[in-house]
């Protein structure tokens, strides 16, 4: 990227961007982008002026004139063109990529009805409806034995596996669908989260819609989840006995307890920060606690949190030590399942693989060893794809150091 030194006509235009005030500062984006920021009132107004068709050196003389500050228009602009909003600075041109979305052919005007209270009314009554028939009727509630449907465990193992995987499909396109209602595109990929494999929306797009917008698309998984939940509840209560719907039933149970981990990125966790105000809850506190141990090995960095607001300084620090406490007791309970119940299992299918008399012992042992190190896989190659740059950077680091003593 060329410097702007010099060129003291250089004019900037912008990609068509989206923009909303938020507590004396201003959300913008480029449309159809992911990648939002956090502007304040004198950058909005660099902007503004740059839009308008003020050079750079215009822009910043009209800044020190109106707020009597010397502003480094320049460099603000090779920031707004890192962030993608920016489509030109002089003759240097910054074409825009078009986005990853999925779905890309569903509009806003296909979806727009899943924004209306009415329906949203109609959802919550279902799982609502579901306790109240629970509480009258405690046995249409399924027990542990009831996910032993079959004798056939790598039959039972696969069902069900396809069970949880279609319910996941379902959970992330009510993320993406409502999104798409708000006009804000998305798109659904795999990642880790500690431990676990997941499947996640990412629309990022949604700060620039109102509270009720963001909150709407937030819940929406789990308000689906909680609607095929009080279906099949009361399904088994009217007499239903199909011997998936205990499956159902409890894998939901299951993924609702998930959503409360809000140490974790779930739907929950930015329901939560949505509430207290904070803009970027987790990366602010995974930024103190490297903060806090920099400072336990004699390090001395930065405070991170000092441009913050008091008020979200102590969400940042109470959400830290939910941070801390819950990542280290999953991380426990993990490498817990991982020791006693994945590698014994493995092992063990490996031994029938090897030294089974029976053909169907063999294939049953196959499979379940196919499953198992493709799960894991898996979760070890997006795991690294999220992680490995940082990984190598501290390897660099770390290799630096110790060549210089």
């Amino acid at each position: 990227m060329q410097p702007l030194t010099g060129q003291q006509g250089t004019r900037v235009s912008f990609h068509a961007l989206e923009i909303r005030p938020d507590r004396g500062e201003w959300i913008v984006r480029r449309q159809g982008a992911d990648q939002v920021v956090a502007l304040p009132g004198t950058g909005m107004s660099a902007v503004r002026l740059l839009a308008a068709g003020s050079t750079v050196e215009e822009a910043r003389s009209s800044l020190r004139a109106t707020t009597g500050r010397d502003m480094d228009v320049r460099s603000f602009v090779e920031q707004l063109a890192s962030a993608g909003l920016v489509a030109s600075i002089g003759e240097r041109r910054f074409p825009a990529a078009p986005p990853e979305v999925t779905f890309p052919r569903l509009r806003t005007r296909h979806v727009r009805w899943l924004m209306n209270p009415v329906l949203h009314g109609a959802a919550l009554s279902v799982p609502v409806a579901a306790l109240a028939a629970a509480a009258v009727r405690p046995g249409i509630l399924p027990s542990w034995d009831d996910l032993l449907w079959t004798e056939y465990g790598t039959f039972m193992v696969l069902v069900q596996c396809a069970v949880v995987w279609c319910l996941i499909a379902l959970h992330e396109a009510a993320h993406l669908l409502t999104a798409r209602a708000a006009g804000v595109p998305g798109r659904v990929r795999l990642g880790t989260r500690l431990q676990f494999l997941v499947a996640q929306t990412e629309v990022s797009g949604i700060w620039l819609r109102g509270r009720r917008e963001r909150l709407t698309v937030y819940l929406s998984g789990i308000v689906l989840d909680g609607v095929i939940w009080g279906g099949c509840l009361l399904a088994r209560g009217w007499g239903a006995d199909w011997v998936l719907l205990p499956v159902i039933v409890t894998t939901l149970l299951l993924a609702l307890a998930n959503q409360c981990l809000v140490f974790m990125r779930t739907d929950l966790y930015f329901v939560v920060q949505d509430l207290t105000g904070c803009r970027n809850l987790f990366g602010d506190t995974a930024r103190w606690l490297r903060h806090v141990a920099a400072r336990a090995c004699g390090r001395r960095t930065p405070h991170p949190l000092r441009s913050l607001p008091p008020a979200e300084r102590r969400f940042v620090t109470a959400y830290a030590v939910a941070m801390t406490v819950g990542s280290g007791a999953c991380l426990v309970i993990g490498l817990q399942i991982l020791t006693e119940v994945t590698w014994p299992l493995l092992r063990r299918s490996l031994h029938h693989l090897v030294n089974g008399s029976d053909w169907y012992v063999r294939l049953d042992a196959l499979a379940t060893a196919l499953v198992l190190v493709g799960l894991q896989g898996l979760w070890a190659r997006l795991w690294w794809k999220r992680h490995g740059e940082r990984v190598r950077r501290v390897g660099r680091a770390a290799g630096e150091r110790l060549s210089s003593h």
